[in-house]
């Protein structure tokens, strides 16, 4: 099999994963410079509403692949920051979705997505200091922001693994579970995911972020004042039954909306 990121679309997800089985799913240069245009139709797509960042067969990804960074340390570095920020900013919610090894530059994608599920059997790692390698201060930042600063520096100085239950503790993984219901779980939280307001995940994600300008925040009241998402959501409540959100990012009704959805 070609290294490469396979792209799926059902019911309101989208699953990016990634593939390079004979090096445990290691990033090629190829493969950093597609994710960033890959995210970007998966953000323009009105069939997605969330995207699952996972990894083929029993590995999430074990960095990048050494034998392809023909182009420096620098420029390798360049790359996998910007399909890094690409991530972090899409703008619906990510699920990075870890089983086995998940290091290097795999533990830089996994850290940019919103939350991160692992199975008991995985092992996180952040591996520069292996390679004489200058780890990005974006990357960096977004690590302390996980983990707080101790547990980042660990990472960091030692390039040391650690397994999910640590990775739990650290905060570097919201959840974990038996490999085996890994996959169901995910499955599951990602239709919940699915069927809440989009436009209350896109200001939260934005506002999360850091500091909102007070255009911003302008910008997310009117956007809540003529979504009727709000009128919606509270008339499902006292109906009891599922709300039928139809805010989309690009101002046109969710093509979904009216369908039967998933979750709680």
């Amino acid at each position: 099999m070609e290294p490469a990121l396979h792209l799926d679309v059902a019911d309101g997800v989208a699953t990016v994963r990634i593939a390079n089985p004979a090096k445990r799913n290691a990033m090629t240069t190829d493969m950093w410079r597609a994710l960033p245009e890959l995210l970007a139709r998966c953000a323009g797509d009105p069939d997605v509403r969330v995207l699952v960042l996972t990894g083929e067969g029993g590995t999430f990804c074990a960095g990048a692949d050494i034998s392809t960074l023909t182009e420096g340390a620098e420029r390798s570095r360049d790359l996998a920051i910007a399909a890094e920020e690409a991530l972090a900013a899409f703008p619906k919610p990510t699920l990075a979705a870890v089983r086995g090894h998940c290091v290097g530059g795999g533990c830089q994608l996994a850290a940019a997505c919103d939350l991160r599920f692992a199975a008991e059997d995985a092992s996180f790692g952040v591996t520069p200091a292996k390679l004489g390698i200058v780890y990005g201060a974006s990357s960096t930042r977004r690590l302390v922001e996980l983990t707080g600063p101790s547990a980042a520096k660990y990472l960091l100085f030692s390039g040391e693994l650690i397994d999910a239950a640590r990775a739990l503790r650290t905060g570097l993984v919201d959840e974990v579970w038996p490999p085996e219901a890994l996959e169901k779980r995910v499955a599951e939280f990602a239709q919940v995911l699915a069927s809440r307001s989009l436009l209350t995940q896109a200001a939260a994600k934005e506002f999360a972020a850091g500091p909102a300008a007070p255009d911003r925040i302008a910008h997310w009241a009117e956007q809540e004042r003529g979504s009727g998402d709000t009128a919606e959501g509270v008339a499902a409540f006292l109906e009891r039954r599922r709300p039928r959100f139809t805010w989309a990012a690009d101002g046109r009704p969710d093509p979904r909306a009216g369908l039967p959805v998933s979750g709680r």
